[in-house]
């Protein structure tokens, strides 16, 4: 099966939590935008595409089906490519990881953006600074330790206690944070998500990704930023 994913050229941001999933499998997939331009995805957010309508990027194509919001794309994904359990409750607890890394990705950006996303972050760079403080103190310890504890209750290594796409964007969100907040994540004290995000790292077709050009590097026009003075 053939997907095509769009989201914005030149960034990592939302869109890169699908990839990693895709990549992962081995899917056939066309990052379609790096392609053709950000102006390919204009007749979808326009309603002027078959299909659902999305709100904005990422959006995922599947034969028909148009699928937006990252947790409901890789909820789509998970059974497909075996990146979920089988169970019910293990697909349902899945995704309420998902959603809440969700609300994480959210409140990083806000760290940067906590005004207006129309701003650039120089209009802002005071209610940043604050924004980020608190988000360093306490946001942070408080969502790294809730992944941690779903680890250990899944046994130590995985939070599902199999392989699945929660690996991926625990890899994600822990490899965002280190380039945006350095010396705020190295006084965490996550010994198994460390050793998760080691070995998605070590994963095949993550490895690969990883060094490739497919790969965009962390930037500051993305989620994950790093501003020195954002980092205390």
């Amino acid at each position: 099966m053939s997907y095509q994913l769009y989201y914005w050229t030149g960034l990592q941001g939302r869109g890169e939590f699908v990839r990693l999933c895709l990549e992962d499998v081995g899917a056939e997939y066309t990052d379609v935008a790096r392609i053709e331009g950000d102006d390919v995805m204009t007749p979808f957010l326009d309603g002027e595409h078959e299909g659902a309508i999305p709100f904005a990027p990422p959006f995922l194509t599947s034969g028909r089906l148009v699928i937006a919001q990252v947790a409901n794309i890789l909820q789509y994904l998970g059974p497909r490519h075996g990146l979920v359990p089988e169970s019910e409750s293990k697909r349902l607890y899945a995704h309420q990881l998902e959603l809440t890394i969700t609300d994480l990705v959210a409140e990083v950006h806000d760290t940067h953006h906590p005004v207006a996303s129309e701003l650039y972050y120089e209009d802002q760079q005071a209610e940043a600074r604050k924004r980020s403080k608190d988000f360093r103190e306490h946001r942070i310890p408080k969502f790294l330790g809730y992944f941690e504890k779903a680890v250990e209750r899944g046994g130590g290594r995985f939070p599902l206690r199999q392989h699945s796409y929660v690996d991926l964007s625990f890899f994600q969100i822990m490899a965002g944070l280190d380039y945006a907040f350095p010396k705020a994540m190295a006084k965490q004290k996550v010994p198994l998500l460390r050793d998760l995000q080691k070995r998605v790292a070590e994963r095949p077709n993550i490895a690969t990704y990883l060094a490739s050009e497919r790969r965009i590097p962390f930037n500051t026009t993305g989620i994950f930023r790093h501003y020195p003075e954002l980092d205390g």
